[in-house]
């Protein structure tokens, strides 16, 4: 025979969130509609999803001849509609993916009593004819009328389209264009002409050879600096390089580089063509003057 019985609960943070991604977890003495089998008096201990605690009705016990509790629990699936988790569709297919609504929603991180955040953004956007320039003249009153949007809500979802407006307003920076390898030392010139040990730079450019960063890759002594072919190709495919150059200074103002220089060079390149990056110049710079692998044909 089932028994109604009514169960004081506990909620402390848990540990098992991994188990089921995307849901919040409590760690419970016991929940309101769980199928608790008696075998002890003592109340047993079992992680499960607050969405579950929200949802339930009247608690069922199933007495038997054992003093223990045990829990059966049903996890709510997690494998709904990416629309109703805006930030999961993010992760797994990018912000360009997400409709108005669903970025809107991320910012709020929840909607009200009858409502998702998502379903509450849709709303919300319908009332200015889904017209992000017209929601953007809004004021903490206008977001009032929808229940479940209070100052701290409104005042992100605002911030968020000020910022959006500042970023129409600022000129996109233009990146410098390599198109020899005076570009180069013009570049490293400034940075390299009074150090006294050898460093170790890359220059990372996009397929139309502009300038994406530049990366110091090492640090040496007066004569010399250790530098690893792998460290530079992971610096390029990290940023999305299609093209790099290399450089290092000498110290000595001996512009002629090393056979050591040489046959890093070609150690680089080879290994940059496996990756299908392209080489375009290893300069070395001194305070008067340049060498370039690329100018002198050695590449």
């Amino acid at each position: 025979m089932l028994h109604d019985t009514r169960v004081s609960i506990r909620l402390t943070p848990g540990s098992h969130a991994t188990q089921h991604p995307g849901v919040r977890y409590a760690e419970t003495r016991v929940s309101y509609n769980l199928s608790l089998h008696r075998k002890k008096k003592k109340p047993a201990t079992n992680f499960f999803p607050i969405a579950s605690i929200i949802k339930l009705n009247k608690p069922t016990f199933t007495p038997s001849k054992h003093s223990k509790w045990k829990v059966s629990i049903n996890y709510p699936s997690t494998n709904g509609h990416l629309e109703d988790r805006p930030r999961e569709k993010m992760m797994e297919k990018g912000a360009a993916a997400l409709s108005d609504a669903e970025l809107l929603a991320i910012l709020i991180g929840s909607g009200n009593t009858e409502e998702s955040a998502v379903e509450l953004m849709r709303r919300l956007l319908l009332s200015c004819d889904n017209n992000l320039n017209s929601l953007a003249k809004w004021e903490v009153c206008d977001y009032s009328r929808f229940k479940g949007m209070g100052p701290a809500k409104s005042i992100t979802v605002m911030a968020a389209l000020e910022l959006g407006k500042r970023r129409k307003l600022q000129n996109t920076k233009e990146r410098p264009q390599i198109t020899c390898s005076k570009d180069i030392y013009d570049i490293f010139q400034p940075l390299m002409c009074d150090l006294e040990q050898e460093e170790f730079w890359v220059l990372l450019l996009n397929q139309a050879t502009k300038l994406i960063d530049k990366v110091r890759i090492s640090t040496g002594g007066i004569d010399g600096t250790y530098t690893d072919v792998r460290t530079i190709l992971r610096e390029a495919l990290l940023q999305r390089a299609t093209q790099i150059a290399v450089v290092h200074n000498h110290p000595s103002g001996n512009i002629r580089p090393s056979q050591p220089d040489k046959t890093l060079t070609e150690h680089i390149r080879k290994a940059a063509d496996t990756m299908n990056i392209h080489l375009i110049d290893h300069v070395v710079v001194c305070e008067d003057g340049f060498f370039s692998f690329a100018d002198e044909g050695l590449l």
